[in-house]
């Protein structure tokens, strides 16, 4: 018998029972459905961090003071203060894979114009930052190099700040108060809006580190450094260089720990790409105990159809009908049941994804990939739990088959 025979045989078997098979792929259904809705969402979390990472700027290195023991304990990075401005001026004069170097400081206050008030971050660095945290200027201009060896008291705006504190006019040249000190604007920053994970980067307000550092933070010392590679090729050569060269002026010994850490773009992103790939998986495996919850119902649907239609069986066996037929129409009555519930469950899937993203606001992803692995085990799972019952049907004896009650 030809397989487009068995599959019509198979067809019409649904159609006679629809609610039964309804019932049936309803374990593949939701199975394939969770599959496709939790990889989605795993992925999605994957691709938002990513993208966030990615915003930091072009080829980002960053140094952190730290990661020294002392009586045992070590310190984490950002903990020490060994970081200072001579070893910025050196990395930048020494290191010549190192494109832009800047110093990094922050701070949270509120911004005061008129009646008015913003509470935002602010940051200070050389010119380099903008360079390095590749954010372009919309406005008016940025501050100079003079501005950083002055200290002087002025600053760009990011857009969420201009829209709160001067909504529907230009704020360059204009005052504004940053705990209670006047600072001039002196330019504004080309929106970038929201990171995947909900960040806004235009609520922000840049000035000169040493401004930051001697007017807002007061203090001497450096918690955190940024550093652009001259290419994304020689991030790796550029760690190398600074790490040597920070060792050598901290006058650290071979064999001892580093007093500072560098971390990269590419240290950040496989830390949680790791991380998201094991949520992803483990999202999936559960999810996929759902197909074979559904695998079991197929079986056990099909074992009873085997029952139920015994006598056909044997009819069929005593007028010509091989076990090899009997065991490809029950197997492809099997398959056809799980293919279906799969292309149902895909859809289910894929709405369970849309869903999930505008009512809980989280990002989804849904790829291909995950889609056609889905489709396919729930077409291994018909042919894996539906081969017992056909091989069952195929076994039996034509003549207690035509017997049967």
């Amino acid at each position: 018998m030809s397989i487009i025979e068995t599959i019509r045989i198979a067809v019409d078997s649904f159609a006679r029972q629809k609610t039964r098979a309804l019932l049936t792929m309803l374990g593949i259904i939701i199975g394939v459905g969770a599959v496709v809705a939790m990889v989605a969402v795993g992925q999605g979390a994957t691709a938002s961090v990513e993208t966030q990472i990615s915003s930091l700027g072009a080829n980002v290195l960053m140094i952190f003071p730290g990661s020294t023991m002392q009586g045992g304990v070590r310190s984490g990075a950002g903990a020490g203060t060994t970081l200072t401005l001579d070893d910025i001026l050196a990395i930048r004069e020494q290191a010549p894979a190192v494109g832009a170097i800047t110093p990094s400081a922050h701070a949270n206050r509120q911004v005061i114009v008129g009646n008015l008030n913003w509470s935002t971050e602010i940051e200070g660095g050389y010119t380099d930052y903008f360079k390095i945290r590749d954010r372009q200027l919309n406005s008016g201009e940025l501050f100079t190099e003079q501005d950083e060896r002055s200290a002087n008291k002025v600053c760009v705006l990011g857009q969420t700040v201009i829209d709160n504190l001067f909504p529907g006019q230009d704020p360059v040249g204009q005052m504004i108060r940053i705990q209670k000190i006047p600072f001039r604007v002196v330019g504004t920053l080309k929106a970038r809006g929201q990171t995947g994970m909900g960040q806004d980067q235009d609520d922000l307000i840049v000035a000169p580190f040493s401004t930051v550092q001697r007017k807002l933070l007061n203090n001497n010392y450096i918690r955190m450094a940024l550093v652009s590679a001259v290419t994304k090729e020689r991030i790796n050569e550029a760690d190398t260089q600074i790490s040597e060269i920070l060792r050598q002026r901290h006058r650290i010994q071979p064999g001892e720990d580093d007093d500072f850490t560098i971390r990269s773009q590419a240290d950040i992103a496989q830390a949680v790409g790791s991380t998201s790939r094991v949520m992803t998986i483990l999202l999936g495996s559960i999810a996929s105990v759902s197909l074979l919850v559904g695998g079991i119902g197929i079986m056990n649907i099909m074992l009873v159809s085997v029952t139920e239609r015994t006598r056909e069986v044997g009819l069929r066996m005593s007028l010509g009908a091989r076990r090899r037929d009997i065991l490809q129409q029950f197997l492809v009555e099997s398959i056809l049941l799980s293919l279906a519930g799969g292309i149902i469950g895909v859809g289910a899937g894929l709405a369970a994804s849309a869903i999930i993203s505008k009512i809980a606001g989280w990002a989804t992803l849904v790829s291909p990939v995950s889609v056609a692995v889905a489709f396919l085990f729930s077409g291994a799972v018909g042919v894996f739990f539906g081969f017992y019952p056909a091989r069952k049907a195929s076994r039996l004896n034509p003549i207690e088959a035509l017997r049967y009650e």
